[in-house]
Parts: structure tokens; C-alpha cells; sequence
């Protein structure tokens, strides 16, 4: 994905601002290489006792244990490099290729040997996403070694799963400014037309005549140029099961009249990363061409201060006639998310997924890293789980526990957008949205951090895709 594609608002957004990562993984290459050789980080002293008098000296000077992404380079003759040695950890071999791109010399490699599939896809999905870099907006931008894809990589898989989170991460590291209801909208009819999909996109006063009321009602307060949008992206033909997903498409969140404390205000330009996860997935299974029906349904608001904004104790109508009263205008994105699913049932798909920055109750239960799964449904919730253990991005599983529905009762609505405890805020969020969802559709809802706190090989600081290859792992099994 290039920049530019969103309107050109800002003058110093930089086109082409870095190369897409996949450009650092190759078919062949002119240049010499220099051979990686990955070294089984739990096998290493048996791995060990098999190398030369000379190559075991220099290892064992080198104090080199064959930890995951850590490298050796061997010498070869008139001081050239040989061979690289690369720790690789059989519980996170994607990750330890991920730190390779940024942290050899700038070359191109090959490895060494002949790997089976699932370690080539995760040497090349690896490699890919270790040479992610947010650059956009910088007069220079980062270099990284490349690779020579191994043979029998799933280059398809690979692709998509590339291209889908790169899109994922770049849709939350633009700028509030630069990424409101308009941009976001845009960019779903980019997607759209790369893949001959239908994009219908609802607008303003128009979601009230279309029956939206939630989303209008939150999205109201903003200025004339970030008006509220409802955007329903539906692609395939076949007779494949009928898969939507629903992202909450906050793009800037202030809190509204609630106003957030500025330490809490400063990261809400990634409120619409359940949004982007779900364009980024959507892009991945058409990239992939998946054998599903698809449907993809955003809620693209700002939650601002005006004069015009939901005011605390407002009572709003939704799509599926349950009025909500406005307990906390900060505990907005469940509000547009009650439409969203409301509207994702009534085709009665095979199955609603739905992505959200929505707690951080969430983050208190289970940190930054690991996503909260709520499903009504236990085989989804379980094939979730388990796709997530098998590509190593996990989730846990916390309860749609009944008892606490009473605390989201609404004194004057149906429900309140605020529970009546300061207890259990990531269920009794889940449990608001459950209202939403037909009891016979398998639904799961992900609460996800969108974001790295810190660095990490292949996960720079700043948007992050979580729960993504899960979810592409998952609905690829079912199919």
C-alpha cells in the first residue's frame, strides 16, 4: 500500500515512502549471497558436537547459544564472510527470521539446506514482516537485507498475510489527521476496486434515512469534513460459507464531552484498529482468493467535542430497536459497533467476527500483547484458539458471564453504554455487543491493543495486527 491514496490532505505526506516488504524477499538475485544456516536453538549442543575442531573454537569464543534471531557470522578466507549461523527456536521460527532483515549487513541471503513448508512460509512471512517501516512521513527511509525465497514456501499465503497486515499496521500509524471517516472510507473503496469488490458507503444524515442511528449519534459532534460513515464492502461469488466481519472505525476518540486526560487522548488515533484489522484481513482472504462470501462492515466516526456531540444521559436509538442510554460518551465504540452487528445479522451469515480497540479493561486483564476472544459460539472460539496457538498469535478466552448483564441495564433505555460496576468492563462491553448479535449466528469478538509498546524483531513500536493470522488460519481450515 503506497501513501497518497487517502486524499493528499497533508503536503508532507511522502508518496512511496518506503518499499513494501515484500520487495526484500526475491525469486533470484544478480549479487552474490551469503548463506544463512539456521541452528535449532534446543538442539544446539548436539547441533554442536557435529561441526569441525575449527568452526566449534570460533563458536565457543563467540559465546554463541543459538538463541532465537541471534546470528555468527563464520569467516571465510581473506577476511569475507563465509556463513551466517541463525538461532532459530522451534516455538517461534517466524520471529527469529524476523530479526534478521534489520539486523544483518545489507545484502542478500539464502538459506542453507532444504526446508519443509511451514518453516519456509514462516522464514518468508517473517523476513517480510521484519522489514516493516513506518516512514510515510520521513525525508529518509530504512534499508533492509533480502532474502532468497526458499522452495516450498506457501508464496500465496505468504503474500497475503504480508500485505494484509502491512495495510493493518500503515491505517493505524497515519495520523488522526490524516486517517478520519473520509480517509478510512477511501481506503476501503481502494480495497474495493483492487479486488473488484462492491463498496457502498453511507454518509451522514443519510445514515439516519438508512436506519444507523447509533453510529450517527456518535459521529454528529464532528466537523463538516470528518462526517459519520457506515462502509459495507461485500466480495466473492461462490458457494462458500458467508464470513462478515465488523471493525470499530473510531478515528479519533476524544472522549467527547467526557474528555479523556491527555495521556489517555494521545494514542486514540489507533481507535480505528478493529477497522483496519478488518480491512487488513479482508485483503489478505481476497489476496488468498479463500472460497467465502465476505462482507466487511466499518462504522467510521470521530468522537468529538462540540456543541453537536452526545451528551451524557442521551438515550439513543440503535438499528435493532433497543435504545441505549449514554451512561459515558467516552464508551462510544460499542455504541456504533450495536448497528454494525445489528446489520451484519440480518443476512444471517455462517459467521460474524468483529475486531475493536473497545477496553481497556482488557489491557488491564491481559496486557498489551494478548487480545480478549468472547464468542457465543464454543467451536468458533475453539478453532480460534487453537489456529492462534498454531501461528503464535494468541488470544484468551474470557466469559460472556450472564450474571453481569444486569449491570449494563439502562434506567431510562434498554441498556446503558456504561456498566453499573467498575468491575469487568472488557465482559460487560462483550455482553453490551452480545445484545446485538442473533442468538443462532456464531459470532466472536476480539479486544485487541492494536499497537506495540515497545520494539520487537518483526513488531516495530506503533500499529500492530493482532489476532489477524489467526483469524486468516481459522477461516482457511474451514474451507
Amino acid at each position: 500500500m503506497q501513501s497518497g491514496h487517502y486524499g493528499d490532505k497533508s503536503s508532507h505526506l511522502k508518496k512511496d515512502a518506503s518499499m513494501p516488504s515484500l520487495d526484500y524477499l526475491l525469486d533470484k538475485s544478480d549479487d552474490k549471497t551469503i548463506t544463512l544456516v539456521p541452528v535449532p536453538t534446543e538442539e544446539f549442543e548436539k547441533w554442536l558436537k557435529k561441526q569441525d575442531k575449527e568452526t566449534k573454537s570460533w563458536i565457543e569464543a563467540n559465546e554463541f547459544k543459538a538463541a532465537g534471531g541471534t546470528t555468527l557470522a563464520l569467516p571465510g578466507k581473506k577476511g569475507t564472510i563465509e556463513d551466517i549461523l541463525v538461532g532459530i527456536s522451534v516455538h517461534t521460527p517466524m520471529w527469529d527470521y524476523a530479526a534478521l532483515p534489520a539486523k544483518l549487513p545489507n545484502a542478500t541471503y539464502r538459506i542453507k539446506g532444504r526446508l519443509g513448508r511451514e518453516e519456509a512460509t514462516s522464514a518468508c512471512l517473517g523476513w517480510a514482516l521484519g522489514c516493516y517501516s513506518f516512514d510515510w512521513y520521513k525525508e529518509s527511509t530504512k534499508d533492509f537485507a533480502r532474502l532468497i525465497k526458499p522452495k516450498f514456501a506457501d508464496e500465496l499465503s505468504v503474500t497475503a498475510l504480508a500485505e494484509g497486515i502491512e495495510l493493518t499496521r500503515d491505517l493505524i500509524n497515519i495520523p488522526a489527521a490524516d486517517m478520519g471517516p473520509v480517509e478510512l472510507a477511501q481506503a476501503a473503496q481502494d480495497l474495493a476496486d483492487e479486488f473488484q469488490a462492491d463498496c457502498q458507503i453511507i454518509i451522514d444524515q443519510d445514515l439516519i434515512e438508512q436506519n444507523f442511528p447509533a453510529v450517527y449519534a456518535v459521529g454528529k459532534g464532528a466537523e463538516s469534513t470528518r462526517r459519520p460513515r457506515l462502509i459495507d464492502l461485500k466480495w466473492g461469488t461462490l458457494d462458500g460459507p458467508q464470513i462478515t466481519l465488523v471493525g470499530k472505525g473510531v478515528c479519533f476518540d476524544t472522549g467527547g464531552l467526557d474528555i479523556k486526560p491527555a495521556q489517555f487522548m494521545k494514542l486514540m488515533k489507533k481507535d480505528m484498529g478493529g477497522a483496519a484489522h478488518v480491512l487488513g484481513l479482508a485483503k489478505a482472504i481476497m489476496r488468498a482468493e479463500l472460497p467465502v462470501n465476505l462482507r466487511v462492515i466499518i462504522p467510521a466516526v470521530e468522537n468529538a467535542v462540540s456543541d453537536k456531540a452526545m451528551r451524557p444521559l442521551d438515550v439513543v436509538d440503535s438499528r435493532k430497536g433497543l435504545t441505549i442510554e449514554i451512561g459515558h460518551t467516552d464508551a462510544e465504540g460499542r455504541v456504533v459497533l450495536a448497528d454494525g452487528l445489528a446489520l451484519a445479522c440480518e443476512d444471517k451469515p455462517d459467521m460474524v467476527l468483529d475486531f475493536a480497540t473497545l477496553t481497556g479493561a482488557a489491557r488491564v486483564a491481559l496486557g498489551t500483547e494478548l487480545p480478549a476472544l468472547f464468542s457465543n459460539n464454543d467451536e468458533l472460539a475453539n478453532d480460534l484458539l487453537n489456529a492462534g496457538q498454531e501461528e503464535d498469535d494468541n488470544m484468551w478466552r474470557l466469559p460472556l458471564w450472564a450474571p453481569y448483564r444486569k449491570m449494563i441495564d439502562g434506567k431510562t433505555a434498554d441498556l446503558s453504554n456504561e456498566s453499573s460496576a467498575p468491575y469487568g468492563g472488557a465482559i460487560t462491553a462483550a455482553l453490551f455487543l452480545q445484545e446485538f448479535v442473533e442468538k443462532d449466528i456464531a459470532w466472536a469478538h476480539l479486544d485487541v491493543m492494536g499497537w506495540n509498546t515497545a520494539t520487537k524483531a518483526g513488531r516495530p513500536e506503533g500499529g500492530e495486527a493482532m489476532g489477524l493470522r489467526a483469524a486468516f488460519a481459522m477461516i482457511k481450515n474451514r474451507t
